[in-house]
């Protein structure tokens, strides 16, 4: 069942399992208020058990780009797109969100964006990326790295 995330009360359904629940409902909620301000977009995500194709489009990029593999299980996904930009994110139960920025004409912006929950510790496939910081009211502090793509998805 898909979740509506409210960015005004934070909460942490589909993410209870998380060791890190609370940040990680934090910086999804930060997404969304993001969304919500800059295009009008309100941010729904589905438990993972019911977006494999978006989670399996997610890992066929970090493989195919980059030979990274996400240990951790993931939770929660979401794919939709504003204006002639398709987002993707997962959410990870370790902490861990992922999303996939991907302009859909041929000269735009193509990148995947890390970002960690306050208090996780770096994913060791994540080992070779350096983390900038960023506070946010609602997250704490967000570390986040991104690359860009280089194929077509």
């Amino acid at each position: 069942m898909s979740y509506a995330v409210d960015f005004n009360t934070v909460s942490t359904v589909g993410l209870e399992s998380s060791p890190v629940a609370d940040a990680l409902a934090g910086l999804r909620a930060n997404e969304a208020r993001y969304f919500k301000n800059k295009y009008g977009h309100v941010f729904t995500v589905e438990p993972a058990s019911e977006a494999k194709e978006i989670i399996d489009y997610v890992h066929r990029i970090l493989e195919e780009e980059r030979g990274i593999v996400i240990s951790s299980p993931p939770l929660e996904a979401t794919e939709f797109q504003v204006e002639n930009v398709r987002w993707t994110y997962v959410f990870y139960e370790n902490g861990l969100s992922i999303n996939v920025l991907y302009t859909l004409d041929d000269s735009g912006k193509r990148a995947v964006g890390f970002k960690l929950s306050d208090g996780m510790e770096v994913p060791e496939e994540l080992g070779a990326f350096k983390f900038a910081r960023q506070k946010s009211k609602l997250a704490g502090t967000i570390r986040g790295s991104y690359f860009v793509i280089k194929k077509e998805y």
